[in-house]
């Protein structure tokens, strides 16, 4: 398939599941403003897998927000996609949840990152860049921008259905934030080329509003930079008022040590013995469903 034929069933996918994300979300939001302890417990579980290493509470977080959504969102079912069909992937997606009426599925990228810096889409066709390289360093016509925003090359600036799981780690408090696309095409005022500062080994373009406020950047993506590196990215501190918060702001958590002896046990002992932890962990679901 062509590069633009892909641009145009991404933008067609994007119609088609965007007014369902956003009520997914809305009917998320509604649930945890309802039921706060199940969502802290939740994301302190995911939180504490940091102990075990850096990297597993990302793949921690795609398996526990999907069983979340199966166990306590009754309208909605969701099932992991898995690393392995990655490369079968349509979209970025981590999980597909399906809304349980309508049988739409809903395709989900989640983010698990720290406060600060945050990857809101690859860019695997080195579209975006090249871009903006076309209308020079310093762009501020509003015809322009508009242009930018609508060309094939920027799909991916809306196309995925983004959920980041941001944590700070210092205060152990965290957040779910869902960032505003829209709200950011609206408020672009100029796109400045930086190309110096901060270590920075490749040049960046940064979007900002009239106010000269920081909203998002692209990131280049050329041969020398990392590929995992390059495509749309913003900042959850410096760019705050682009973001909703689906747990009403941020929420403390607490390291669940008790988890991570369940797991050294487990590693350790039978599948006998692992079908009668798990028939006392989905006791306990039931308690806490009854509870809720």
């Amino acid at each position: 398939m062509m590069v633009d034929e892909e641009a145009d069933n991404a933008v067609n996918s994007v119609t088609d599941t965007r007014k369902e994300y956003q009520e997914f979300l809305k009917r998320l939001t509604l649930f945890v403003s309802k039921n706060p302890d199940l969502m802290t417990m939740t994301l302190g579980n995911i939180f504490t897998m940091r102990l075990i290493g850096n990297k597993t509470h990302g793949d921690m977080a795609e398996i526990a927000i999907s069983e979340f959504i199966n166990q306590y969102m009754y309208d909605f079912s969701s099932k992991h996609v898995g690393k392995d069909l990655f490369r079968a992937k349509e979209h970025e997606e981590d999980i597909t949840v399906v809304e349980a009426l309508t049988k739409k599925e809903i395709p989900i990228s989640l983010k698990a990152y720290g406060v600060g810096p945050l990857q809101l889409s690859t860019d695997k066709n080195e579209r975006m860049f090249p871009r903006l390289e076309q209308e020079g360093d310093d762009i501020r016509d509003r015809d322009v921008i508009d242009a930018i925003f609508s060309d094939d090359s920027f799909t991916s600036f809306q196309s995925v259905n983004v959920m980041p799981l941001i944590y700070d780690e210092k205060h152990k408090r965290c957040n779910i934030m869902i960032f505003d696309y829209d709200k950011a095409k609206r408020d672009t005022a100029f796109i400045v080329k930086e190309t110096a500062g901060s270590g920075r080994l490749h040049p960046v373009y940064r979007f900002f509003d009239a106010n000269s406020q920081y909203i998002c950047e692209v990131r280049y993506g050329g041969a020398s930079a990392n590929a995992l590196q390059r495509g749309l990215w913003t900042n959850t501190k410096t760019a705050s008022q682009y973001f909703t918060s689906i747990t009403g702001g941020w929420i403390t958590y607490a390291e669940n040590m008790t988890l991570l002896e369940l797991f050294s046990h487990a590693l350790v002992s039978s599948q006998t013995g692992h079908q009668k932890a798990l028939e006392a962990v989905e006791a306990d679901i039931q308690r806490l469903k009854k509870a809720e």
